[in-house]
Order: C-alpha cells, then sequence, then structure tokens
C-alpha cells in the first residue's frame, strides 16, 4: 500500500488529500489560506487530513505541491523588485514589447554586447558598466538578464550572472536557462518574470517543506510544474516562473483521474481566478505559444489555458454607465467582507453600521484595508511610503485612510507589491447571504450589499432594493461572466479560419440572445457542445446554473473541491532537453550548447552528438527530480530546403523528453 499526500495552496484556501494507491481518496481538507505565514494554513490542513484518515507521519509516501500564488501574482500584478540587465537590443525594445510595463518602474540597464543568430559575438560585454549600475542599486530582490540571441551563445548572459551574484549574493534569472526558442524580448520578459517570484516560490516551499517535518513527514516534496509534470523542489526554487499554471495544471490532471473524460472543458473556479482549458483524448492541451498569464505571453511550456481574473473573491465594482447601471467582477482578487470580519468583527461591524446611517452613499462604503508586511518594504516612493506609514496591521475603514485619488493611486501600488491588503464585496459574501455557505460572517456580507446596493443609477433609482437582491446580481454576473470565458476558449479551440476572435464572438449579442433561447421571427440556439467539468470549492453553488446557461452538461465530481490536491500528486516526472543544429556557412554545423557553439564538418555527426548531449541532460534531471522508471523519447524536427534541384540543410530541432513516476520512500 502506498499513500501519498497532495497539497494545494491558493488565494483563498490551501488544501490537503491523501491518495491510496493512486486509487481511493482516503481523506481531504480545506483550511484557509494564511498570506502573513502560508505555514499556518499548510500545517492546518495537512495535520486535519492526518487526523480524519489515522494514518502515521512516517508512512506518507511522497508528498507534492501545487500552488497558484504564482499565476495570482501576475494576474494580479504582484512581486518583489528586479533589476533588469538586457544586452545587445535595439533601443527602444523595452516599450515595444511590453516589457516597461512588466517592470513597473523597477531598474533596467541596456548595454551594448550580444550574439548574431550564427552565435557570434557583436560587441564586447563591458563589465565595468555593469559594475558602476550594481553599485548604485538598492531594494533589487533578484535579477533577471537578457541577452541577444543567448540561445545561440549565452556567453554574455552567463558573464552577467556571474559578475551579479559575486557583487550582490541575489538570484539571478538568466533567459537562456528558461527557455532555448528565439524571441529574445519574450525570453527577457519571462526572465523578469521568474526573478519577481524568486523570493514568494521560494518562501512557499521553504515553509512547506518546514511544516512537514514538523508534522513528522519525511518523504520527498515534489512541485507541479505549469504542464502538469512533476519537478524537484529545488527546481522550483531555481525556476519559479514553471509554476506559474500550476495549481490549473494540477486541477486538469485531477479533473481527468476523477472523471475519466477524454474531451470536455475543465473551468475551476479558485478565490482569485478561474482556470479554464481543454482536455482532449484524455490529455490537456499544451499552448504551442508558451503559458499566458493576464496581460503576460511568457516562453514557459504549460497548459494552454485561459486565466481570467474571476473568482469567488473578485471585488465587486459599481457600472455607473447608461441609465440601468450595473456592476461587474474582478479582474483583482480582495479579501471578502464576511471573511475580514471573522478576525476582525468588532472594528468592521461599528464601520459598517455607521456607514449605513449616511444619507448619501460614498464610493468607498464598505470597504477596509490593512498592512501586510510578509517581507521587506524596500524602497518605496515618497507619497507611497507616507501611505504605507498610515497603514496598520489592524483593519481600517477606507473612508478614514484613503483621503485623495492620488492615495488612491499609491494605494493600488502598495497592494501590487504585496504590502497591503483591501477588503470589500464579493461573491463569497453574497453566497453567504444566499446561504450556498455559511462558514464566515453572513451579517457583515449583509451590511456590505445593503451599503452598495444604495448606488444609484443613471435614472436615478438605487441597483438594488435589498441585500437579496444585490446578491442576485451578483451571483448572475459571476454565472455571465464565466460562460462568456467559457465560450470565448472553445472559440479559441475552434477553427481559426472561422472563428478568429474568440472574445468578441463570445460576447456578441446573437451569442447571448441564442442563449436565452431566442424565439422570434428568428430562432436561435446556441451553447457548448462538450462537457463542462467544474472544479473548485464553489463549483457546486455557482456551476450549475452555467450548464443552464449554455445548455451543456455540467460535470461535478465528488471531490471537485481539491481536485488541484488530488492532481498534484498523480502526475509524472517529465524533463525535456531542446537543442538546435544551424549552418552558419556551407559544409558547417554548428550545435548551440550551454558551454558555446561547437561546429562539425558532418551533418549525421553534428546530430547524433547534440541527440547525445539532450539525451544526458534531460536523463540526468530527471533522475535528479527524483524519477525512476524512466521512458526517453526522442522528437527530432530537421529543416531542409531545395536549391537548384539539390538539397540544403538549413536547421534541425531536437527534443529529448524523460519521463518517470517519482521515486518514493518507505519505511
Amino acid at each position: 500500500m502506498t499513500l501519498v499526500l497532495g497539497i494545494d495552496t491558493g488565494g483563498t484556501y490551501t488544501d490537503a488529500v491523501i491518495l491510496r494507491d493512486e486509487i481511493d481518496v482516503v481523506a481531504s481538507s480545506k483550511s484557509l489560506t494564511t498570506r502573513e505565514d502560508l505555514a499556518i494554513g499548510i500545517g492546518a490542513a495537512v495535520h486535519d487530513v492526518l487526523t480524519q484518515s489515522g494514518i502515521s507521519p512516517l508512512d506518507i509516501a511522497m508528498a507534492s505541491l501545487s500552488t497558484t500564488l504564482a499565476t495570482n501574482a501576475l494576474v494580479e500584478g504582484q512581486g518583489e523588485r528586479v533589476g533588469l540587465v538586457y544586452i545587445g537590443f535595439r533601443a527602444g525594445d523595452l516599450e515595444r514589447h511590453g516589457l516597461g510595463d512588466a517592470l513597473r518602474g523597477d531598474p533596467v540597464l541596456e548595454m551594448a554586447g550580444g550574439h548574431s543568430h550564427a552565435g557570434y559575438e557583436v560587441a564586447a560585454f563591458n563589465d565595468k558598466l555593469l559594475d558602476d549600475w550594481l553599485a548604485g542599486l538598492k531594494g533589487v530582490s533578484a535579477y533577471a538578464v537578457a541577452s541577444q540571441f543567448a540561445t545561440r551563445n549565452p556567453a554574455h548572459e552567463k558573464c552577467a550572472a556571474d559578475l551579479i551574484r559575486s557583487r550582490t549574493s541575489r538570484p539571478v534569472s538568466a533567459s537562456h536557462q528558461l527557455s532555448a526558442k528565439l524571441n529574445g524580448p519574450k525570453r527577457a520578459l519571462t526572465a523578469i518574470l521568474n526573478a519577481r517570484l524568486i523570493g514568494m516560490i521560494d518562501r512557499l516551499i521553504g515553509r512547506a517543506r518546514a511544516t512537514l517535518r514538523n508534522l513528522g513527514i519525511s518523504a520527498p516534496l515534489m512541485v507541479v510544474r505549469g504542464d502538469g509534470a512533476l519537478i524537484s523542489e529545488d527546481q522550483a526554487r531555481e525556476k519559479p516562473i514553471e509554476t506559474i499554471l500550476s495549481g490549473p495544471a494540477a486541477s486538469i490532471v485531477g479533473a481527468q483521474w476523477m472523471t475519466g473524460v477524454e474531451n470536455a472543458l475543465v473551468s475551476d473556479i479558485g478565490g482569485t481566478t478561474t482556470d479554464i482549458s481543454l482536455l482532449r483524448n484524455g490529455h490537456p492541451m499544451i499552448d504551442p505559444q508558451g503559458a499566458q498569464v493576464g496581460p503576460y505571453r511568457t516562453m514557459v511550456e504549460a497548459v494552454a489555458m485561459q486565466t481570467t481574473g474571476l473568482g469567488g473573491d473578485s471585488e465587486v465594482h459599481f457600472v455607473s454607465e447608461g441609465l440601468l447601471g450595473g456592476l461587474t467582477l474582478g479582474p483583482k482578487r480582495v479579501l471578502p467582507v464576511s471573511l475580514a470580519a471573522i478576525k476582525h468583527g468588532a472594528v468592521m461591524h461599528a464601520a459598517l453600521d455607521a456607514q449605513l446611517k449616511t444619507a448619501l452613499p460614498s464610493e468607498n462604503d464598505g470597504r477596509f484595508v490593512c498592512k501586510i508586511q510578509t517581507h521587506d518594504a524596500g524602497d518605496l516612493a515618497e507619497r507611497d511610503a507616507a501611505l504605507f506609514a498610515k497603514l496598520s496591521l489592524d483593519i481600517q475603514p477606507m473612508n478614514a485612510v484613503i483621503k485623495s485619488r492620488l492615495e488612491a493611486q499609491a494605494l493600488i501600488r502598495l497592494v501590487g507589491r504585496g504590502l497591503a491588503q483591501i477588503s470589500a464585496l464579493t461573491p463569497s459574501d453574497a453566497s453567504h447571504f444566499l446561504g450556498y455557505t455559511s462558514v464566515w460572517d453572513r451579517d457583515a456580507a449583509t451590511k456590505a450589499l445593503q451599503l452598495f446596493g444604495r448606488r444609484r443609477n443613471g435614472a436615478g433609482a438605487l441597483i438594488a432594493q435589498d441585500a437579496e437582491t444585490m446578491s442576485q446580481m451578483i451571483v448572475d454576473q459571476l454565472t455571465h461572466q464565466t460562460s462568456t470565458a467559457l465560450l470565448s476558449t472553445a472559440f479559441h479551440e475552434e477553427d481559426k479560419k472561422f472563428f478568429n476572435s474568440p472574445k468578441s464572438l463570445a460576447a456578441h449579442p446573437l451569442m447571448q440572445q441564442g442563449l436565452k433561447g431566442h424565439k422570434g421571427l428568428v430562432k436561435i440556439d446556441t451553447g457548448l457542445n462538450i462537457p463542462v467539468v467544474g472544479l473548485g470549492a464553489s463549483a457546486s453553488c455557482y456551476y450549475p446554473a452555467v450548464g443552464k446557461r449554455l445548455n451543456c452538461q455540467m460535470i461535478l465530481p465528488v471531490h471537485s473541491g481539491v481536485a488541484n490536491a488530488i492532481g498534484a500528486v498523480v502526475g509524472r516526472i517529465t524533463v525535456r532537453a531542446s537543442g538546435i543544429v544551424t549552418a552558419p556557412s556551407d559544409g558547417v554545423f554548428r550545435l548551440h550548447l550551454e558551454d558555446g557553439p561547437k561546429d562539425f564538418t558532418q551533418e549525421t555527426a553534428a546530430l547524433q552528438c547534440l541527440e547525445r548531449v539532450l539525451r544526458g541532460k534531460a536523463i540526468s534531471a530527471a533522475k535528479k527530480s527524483g524519477a525512476e522508471d524512466l521512458q526517453v523519447t526522442v522528437h527530432n524536427d530537421i529543416r531542409k530546403a531545395i536549391i537548384e534541384a539539390s538539397e540544403m540543410f538549413v536547421e534541425a530541432n531536437i527534443t529529448v523528453t524523460a519521463t518517470g513516476r517519482p521515486r518514493i520512500t518507505t519505511r
């Protein structure tokens, strides 16, 4: 009998599950994610499943962790301060490729250097320029390095990384180590995001490991990668960017394990996001363009996932345009009023009661703010530092803290840095009022709903007469936004010749009328022609209405609330190593390797050497991750051209994949 432990740390809940022989769910548990100290939530969930099952910690053969924290951080614009060294690119590249937005004002050094497509040095590397720049920086937690054509020759990235490590002792993310593909600016973006996540994921894994040890669990700890495969904890610390979409990838693996369904859309609603992916022939689809999370298209290999800032903890926003007005949800996550009131009830109820007695509503009614100091605040702009000083670890009414638009903008920046948290009205609060769930403070939710409903539309009427009407409006809006997101994903997977604008088509009035079964002079019937597997703790509350609206089968597995934790332990270790052979001149076959280019005069010899190097690299990395019973596959993509009736070698890409089950411990 083999017992394995799966853990998923999400934005709202931390889940734990124990599986026996990868067949039976022995026990499962949910605990609130404790952002101020992740170990508390992890420890509570794991302790609970051990207690439920009566299993000794020493009998756990393997533990595996999936997380939505990296995904949520990118969707919400959070992460620590980084520095970018950008080598050999053209002036203006930062803005042309959106890197300026990703940096969010963080320091960048643009310098000469880099290599050509063939791997030749374009300009010498200026180590003094980099040294001087580093000497003037403060408050940078990690660095990203990207050099032109670094996948052809990484020498300058390696020089920069070595110098940064020796001067600062900070982590460095080199772009060539994150992707073997061309497109330097996109690799630079991936390196920036990786650097921004290093501290967060390192703390998560460190606290998870320490918590397991304190509970007596000494089994190996794995982490779910964005494509659903497992990697070692050390690899996850080094390349946290690979854990974006970790939670969603685990959920789709878990969905297939629980249902056995071969073809379906899988929709996982969490506290912060709704993640939608396609199961085809029993396997998750991999995004050939690289994982996209929020506004960022990375070079990370991951499941093809549409991630929307829509969850149970999405903030409810008032839409004032038009005579009728209305509301929308997300994309930012906030702390539900009903949850915050569990800890801060006296302060919050007093403020809510006072606001209900005022004659006129305010845009900050029912909103609260508190400080979160999970790491060093670093260097803050003057206005941000002044607001940060006003905040307290105890919650405060927003009206008492924010006195101007400039302070409101400063608060947004503090939230983005992970230094402050907002509490406001969410679908979770509406669910508590409607009786879908009853774990938090329903009275606080009721007051927040009443306050929000006092707002007036363009015709001067209240948008909701009472808390019940307000709650149903919120749930209906969640149903609408979820349905539209599912339709958009389905259109995205359809034939691109006919459906080249998925979001527009999903929201088109004809499509929306068809969902309602319009039968006037024209009959319109629309919907999904594929089942939907609904996952997440709140799926059973919201998704029956989504299935009805989309006229499709809605599958809600028994253990849908802990699908991520299940998926975390039924995956396999998969390591891919990729390389390229080019032909820079007639009769020359060039391998582009980690330690620099290597030339051959024979095509066969070059390809055999590259395959041998990649095979060794993939097998070594898989074994280092704890894989056993390895299966190795090789994929060759050799491009040739016909020139004057002769076949000419152009380029060859080789990928070696090593796959195996994680090694487990036995007593």
